[in-house]
């Protein structure tokens, strides 16, 4: 996420470029538009899990799922923490969630699982 390296901690949020904001909210749009990380995503809406946790929910390579955790942490959608040689896979906050949980809400309507409602 080449725009959000760029942004400073530490920089007041009324500094910032609104192209900045943009750019970063894009970004993260565009990493939750793959099933396998939405899928992640979904599964650590739930709580922490390790990756074989992961690996089970997602029913993809572990090696794929690696991958895909190394690109949602660096961009700051996950966050780790060592537990013994395991590493635990969290969610940072309730926006990545919600986002998720929209998602798969205005999937359920596309299909028609669920009834229309403004």
């Amino acid at each position: 996420m080449s725009a959000r390296m760029h942004l400073s901690g530490a920089q007041d949020p009324q500094q910032r470029d609104e192209g900045d904001r943009y750019t970063v909210a894009a970004e993260v749009l565009g990493l939750l538009a793959d099933r396998t990380r939405l899928t992640l995503l979904e599964r650590l809406s739930e709580g922490e899990a390790d990756v074989s946790t992961l690996t089970e929910a997602c029913a993809v390579a572990r090696p794929s799922v690696s991958q895909h955790l190394a690109r949602l942490r660096l961009a700051g959608l996950v966050t780790t923490r060592k537990e013994g040689r395991r590493v635990i896979y969290a969610l940072p906050h309730g926006h990545v969630k919600r986002l998720v949980d929209e998602a798969l809400r205005s999937a359920d309507h596309q299909l028609g699982d669920l009834p229309p409602h403004d």
